[in-house]
């Protein structure tokens, strides 16, 4: 059973994890420290003890593990688990980007996703209408302006790739409504 991460401490360590450092600990201050030195000013602000709880937790919860290093500190690595749910929070926050001018182009996601992938079929299908993407039919949405790669990195995290298509095209039958309900004149 997935258990939900809803403190914002700790989704930024999920998320400081995901960008790759490792937190170096041990049973020194000093030496427990010395990475947290090397973080972005956002992330000075995650006290001490709520960033051992968090671990801890993280730890039980199977969604980091510790590998022991030669200098005898502990490096705390993401496992799978980890990896998909601070991904999960970075597609809570994208967007796409509106260019000043459109550049006639449609892009257009087709899906065909099997009954026994029923969430990721119905996650996707919500973070495309998140997204702006309109829907065309049931499995096939269209969007103007460009998305592939937050496409992609969608398709990565819920693990569908073999079934869904990225289009682009100039034109699809009907698609004035559609630029209508884009307001693209």
């Amino acid at each position: 059973m997935a258990i939900k991460i809803k403190s914002e401490t700790k989704q930024k360590i999920l998320l400081l994890l995901l960008a790759g450092l490792a937190l170096g600990m041990s049973k020194t201050p000093k030496r427990y420290f010395k990475v947290l030195k090397t973080i972005p000013k956002e992330w000075k602000d995650i006290k001490r003890r709520q960033l051992l709880d968090a671990v801890r937790e993280f730890y039980n919860n199977r969604i980091v593990d510790y590998k022991e290093l030669n200098d005898g500190t502990v490096e705390v690595v993401l496992t799978k688990e980890g990896r998909k749910r601070a991904l999960i929070f970075k597609i809570d926050e994208m967007e796409i980007k509106k260019p000043d001018k459109w550049d006639g182009k449609w892009r257009i996601v087709i899906f065909d996703i099997p009954e026994k992938k029923r969430a990721a079929r119905f996650a996707l299908r919500n973070k495309l209408k998140d997204l702006g993407f309109k829907e065309l039919q049931k499995s096939v949405f269209v969007h103007p302006y460009e998305c592939e790669d937050e496409i992609d990195f969608i398709v990565e995290v819920f693990e569908i790739r073999p079934y869904v298509k990225f289009l682009r095209t100039d034109s699809f039958t009907n698609d004035e409504q559609f630029k209508l309900k884009f307001k693209i004149y």
